[in-house]
């Protein structure tokens, strides 16, 4: 499989709604997936691995993951219906090895090869981003990450003995899907990154 069919099949899944602004529940685009999974493939951080696919909405990420050869993936997200959507697109793929947890991610202790994350920008809850961040780091030390444009200095602050890398910097398209939102259609920047 190229990064072209990930994309491509990464886009067909299904999404869900009434999504819940406190949790910045925004669905991961299939091309930013695509980029940063295929990242994580060629620095072989996803055959053979187990993975956690932390804030997981839909599974894009853990779904990719498995499908380029992860050894096992764990879907986790506080929401249900987040968690049941995942499901729905696993079982429509007929995929295994994975185990889906409807739970707080800082209720768990689990420890994984690497963890992929689209995780909460801190936009609408301040500093939830980091504290996100921080528990995700305690799961694994490898971490492939979708992070708001101006994020690296925070990255970098928050994990100074640690290796952050860019590996892309690139434009997230959100659509309207809550209240407060006043466009149609908005770009936000992004930067796709790997903390080790």
């Amino acid at each position: 499989m190229n990064k072209k069919e990930l994309e491509i099949i990464l886009s067909k899944l299904k999404d869900y709604s009434d999504k819940k602004p406190s949790l910045e529940q925004y669905i991961t685009p299939s091309k930013n997936a695509a980029d940063l999974l295929w990242s994580a493939y060629m620095n072989a951080d996803i055959q053979g691995k187990t993975i956690i696919d932390a804030g997981c909405g839909n599974g894009i990420l853990g779904i990719g993951a498995l499908l380029l050869g992860a050894k096992k993936v764990i879907f986790i997200d506080i929401d249900k219906k987040a968690i049941m959507t995942a499901e729905e697109n696993l079982k429509a793929l007929k995929l295994k090895n994975f185990e889906l947890i409807n739970s707080d991610i800082f209720d768990l202790d689990l420890k994984a090869d690497v963890l992929i994350t689209n995780p909460p920008f801190g936009v609408q809850n301040a500093g939830r981003d980091v504290d996100f961040l921080m528990k995700c780091s305690q799961l694994s030390d490898k971490i492939y990450l979708i992070y708001k444009g101006d994020g690296l200095k925070i990255l970098k602050k928050n994990f100074p003995d640690k290796n952050v890398e860019v590996i892309k910097i690139d434009e997230l398209l959100l659509k309207k899907q809550f209240t407060f939102h006043t466009k149609d259609k908005a770009k936000t920047k992004i930067l796709l990154a790997r903390i080790s």
